[in-house]
Formats: C-alpha cells, structure tokens, sequence
C-alpha cells in the first residue's frame, strides 16, 4: 500500500502520505497488541518487525522526498547524500523492507546503502575514500566481517547469560513490592532502582548485536577504515555498550542507545519540524514505540530531563575544564547522575502500566521531576542550542568554501 502511495502521490506530499499511512497501520497494531498479550513484557509478537518496517518506510519516503521533490541547495549535506533520485521499482522495494537479515529486528538502513550492498558496491565504495598508495597496498584490500562477527556473538552470549541470571534475581516487580516502596530509606531506593534496571538492559544487548552479527555475515555493514587502519563494520550497530556504560551525560547515553532508531527520529523528525523539536521527537519516539502508558511516562519524563541537563550542561561545564582534576571530578560526578537519571526515566518502559509507575514515583518523591522543573525555570536557556540543532545546508557549505 505504501509502495502504491510512493508510484501516484505528487513527490511534495509522498513523505507526508507514507509517514502517516505507516504510523497509523502502526499504532492500530499497537492498540491491538494490548488485547492480545495485555502487558506481557517477555512476549515475542508482531509489532517488532512492523516497527521496522515503518522506519524503513518513512526513512525511504524522506528520501526518496529530497531527491525528488526539493532543491538540492536546500538540503543538508547528510540528506543530499541519502537522497534518493529515482524511485525504486516494486522488487527493490519489498527487498528493502523485508530482506531476511533485518524483518526481524532490524537495524534500519538506508536505501541508498542497501541497493549498493545489493549491486556489490557497499564495501568497495568504503574502501574507495582511502588512500590506500600511501598506506603501502598496490590494490584494494578484501575486508572480512569474520572478526567483527565473532566478537559481537560473543558479546550476545553474554548478554543472555547476564540477562537470564540478573532478571531472576532483581527482577522489575520488585520495585512494587512492599518493602521497597515503604521500608527502604530513599537511598537504598535509589541504587536498588539502578540495579534492576542495569539488569534489565542485556536482552536489548543481545537483541541488537545479534541482528548487527548477521547482517556483518552477509557481508553488509562495512563502515570504512578507522585512523589505526582497522576494519570497521558498525554501520548497523544499534548501539555502543562502552559509551553507554560510561556516559556523563543524558545526551551522550541516548546518542549510543538504539543508534540506528535515534538516527531515524532525528532524520524523519528532529531536523525537520520548525517548533519544539526535542518535545515532538519524543512524542513520535512514544508513538512508534507502542501504546503502553509506561511508553509514554518516560519519554515525557525523557523530553524533561533532556532539557535540564542541557540548560546544567550550558550554565555550568565550562567552569570544570581549567584543570584535569576539576574536569575529573565532574567526569564522575556527571556519570552518577546520568545514570541514575536514566534508571529514574526509563523504569516505566519496562514496567508498562501507570499504577506501578505512580507507585514507584511516588515512593521516590518525584524528585528527578521536581529538580528538572526548577533547572528549567530558574537557570538560563542559551539562545543559541536551538540554532545549532539546525543542519548546514549545500548553499552554506558552499558560501564557506568560498569565503
């Protein structure tokens, strides 16, 4: 149906039609998955795959929208090179969206990466951006996937012995229990949230390198060459558990969780919508994720927090880098928060429903609520966040080049 509104839809509304044809198919599967499995958090159903296939459909029809229907100076670098100039035919269409390496549980990619992994040009054009003279070869290398596949079943391995022990032993219920909600002192409360919810993150560890593994064995994924001259296969990857392990900021723990998901909120949402961009990218990311009210609780709570820690970030950072051990001491200090602010937001999205999250809310004080509110209305907003959000586009590139 979405193919049939790409072929007859006028090229300035194409990414219109499909967007909201594909978000609404998708949101009635959401409500109808309620009365299937109710709120069965370990349950395996339909909605996984035709979240996919939604961002692939949208991602296409933006795409596929610059390439045709804008100007290309309009365009921001990143989009004049995912634009697509011609519309794909009906086999090249259903390959994308339903090729075996990623109905399942993606990652999203873009048309332009997959037709040329399709036609044999997606690692050669990689390898084509190096030179490859100075670094002593007299052709192209042939890059093997083996190594990175290895290393990510590897990772997955672990990750489902770490989630099958972890969940039996700090499992997300016991954040309603009697004893943590009225027992526990609000320190004890605190840490014992961010255990559960560390427990809870290795299924989506598993999940996501899983399915990067397998489209690195077909051979697709090769991102290029790294400054040690390594082999990079990380196109897919949905995430980076280093970074998200280690982040010091709200910012930085989502910019490495679902990458491939937070890339396509950015590129379908963020970069396009002219008022409140970070509010709106975190309705549609509600939206797309399902109707549970626990969905919706944390990507509001989200929206909130991601705004006081920018205006902190904004006001106060630049006082801690005049000395490595102030710089440190922030390092540290920054990682606590973020990732107690983190287990604080996300503990709805795994709970689901709204008497467990009022519940666990309230026995917390509301107080990552409550600081973010007043970060918000007391401290400053620097007039220039919003402006920087804003991609450079072909006629600024070009006009610096010049200057």
């Amino acid at each position: 149906m979405c193919y049939g509104i790409m072929v007859t839809a006028s090229v300035s509304s194409i990414h219109r039609y499909s967007f909201f044809v594909a978000m609404g198919y998708l949101t009635i599967c959401h409500i109808s998955r309620i009365y299937i499995f109710h709120y069965g958090i370990l349950t395996t159903d339909f909605s996984g795959p035709l979240m996919i296939v939604t961002q692939k459909i949208t991602t296409l029809a933006f795409q596929v929208h610059d390439g045709l229907g804008r100007r290309a100076e309009d365009l921001s670098a990143e989009q004049h090179r995912l634009a697509v100039k011609v519309k794909p035919s009906f086999l090249q269409y259903l390959s994308y969206l339903l090729n075996f390496m990623s109905v399942i549980a993606g990652p999203c990619n873009n048309f332009k990466d997959y037709i040329a992994f399709i036609e044999g040009r997606h690692t050669h054009m990689k390898l084509l951006e190096v030179n490859w003279k100075q670094r002593g070869f007299q052709s192209l290398p042939e890059p093997s996937p083996t190594g990175a596949v290895i290393r990510k079943l590897y990772m997955t391995l672990v990750s489902l012995l770490l989630f099958l022990t972890l969940t039996k032993t700090f499992p997300v219920t016991c954040l309603v229990d009697d004893w943590f909600v009225h027992k526990a002192n609000f320190l004890t409360r605190l840490c014992y949230l961010y255990i559960v919810m560390q427990a809870s993150k290795p299924k989506y560890y598993f999940a996501w390198t899983l399915a990067d593994a397998v489209n690195n064995a077909a051979g697709f994924g090769f991102s290029g060459v790294d400054k040690n001259g390594n082999f990079c296969w990380d196109l897919l990857s949905n995430l980076n558990i280093w970074k998200i392990e280690t982040a010091t900021s709200f910012k930085m723990y989502l910019e490495n969780w679902n990458i491939q998901t937070a890339t396509w909120l950015k590129r379908v949402c963020y970069e396009r919508v002219p008022w409140y961009p970070t509010v709106l990218t975190f309705v549609l990311s509600a939206l797309w994720h399902g109707v549970y009210p626990g969905y919706y609780f944390t990507f509001l709570t989200g929206t909130l927090v991601t705004v006081a820690a920018r205006t902190m970030r904004n006001n106060y950072r630049h006082y801690f880098l005049s000395s490595k051990a102030l710089k440190v001491a922030y390092d540290v200090v920054t990682w606590a928060v973020t990732q107690l602010a983190v287990s604080y937001t996300v503990a709805p999205f795994v709970m689901l429903a709204v008497e467990p999250t009022i519940s666990l809310y309230k026995s917390m004080y509301f107080y990552l609520h409550i600081i973010s509110l007043l970060i918000i209305l007391f401290l400053p907003v620097k007039p220039h966040a919003h402006i920087q959000r804003q991609p450079q586009t072909l006629n600024s590139v070009n006009k610096k080049k010049k200057d």
